[in-house]
């Protein structure tokens, strides 16, 4: 199975977000956390992570990058746990049945995302509040290299025979 993974290119993460998370944590897009948020709740840091974060677990710091990597079922099931408790402390589920349930959604979202792209596909999460205060995602897919021909050529090599 293939989940979503955090890549830290360079340290500008720890400047823009809150809590920066760590090169290798597992991802989800984490939009859950900014329900309700108005234009004016959106300031700092909680707006770059509001228009640009994806949530790693289990930091639930925030990440500007991630890339698709392999993941266990039993890593897939643990996440789901992190979470569903996640929902219970910070944002008063009703039950962990409920809990579990939109965790689950959160975690079925981005395997369903990476199934079909190969492993070390990055992604940014692009997210605007709409003037009737929900939220738009847009995801940009950056393929790695070498799976389709370049766009021109830009030279040829011949063999002069030295």
């Amino acid at each position: 199975m293939k989940f979503l993974r955090v890549i830290r290119f360079d340290q500008s993460d720890d400047k823009v977000f809150e809590r920066a998370a760590a090169a290798g944590e597992w991802a989800v897009p984490g939009a859950f956390e900014f329900v309700g948020i108005t234009e004016r709740e959106l300031t700092g840091k909680m707006r770059q992570a509001f228009a640009n974060g994806f949530l790693a677990l289990p930091s639930f710091g925030r990440s500007t990058f991630v890339t698709i990597g392999q993941i266990a079922d039993n890593d897939i099931e643990r996440l789901a746990q992190l979470l569903a408790d996640n929902f219970m402390l910070r944002f008063g589920a009703p039950g962990y049945g409920e809990a579990i349930a939109a965790a689950r959604e959160e975690i079925d979202f981005v395997l369903e995302m990476c199934a079909p792209k190969p492993v070390n596909t990055c992604f940014t999460v692009r997210r605007i509040l709409t003037e009737a205060g929900d939220f738009r995602e847009e995801y940009r897919e950056i393929s790695p290299p070498g799976l389709e021909k370049p766009h021109t050529r830009i030279w040829d090599m011949i063999d002069d025979g030295t």
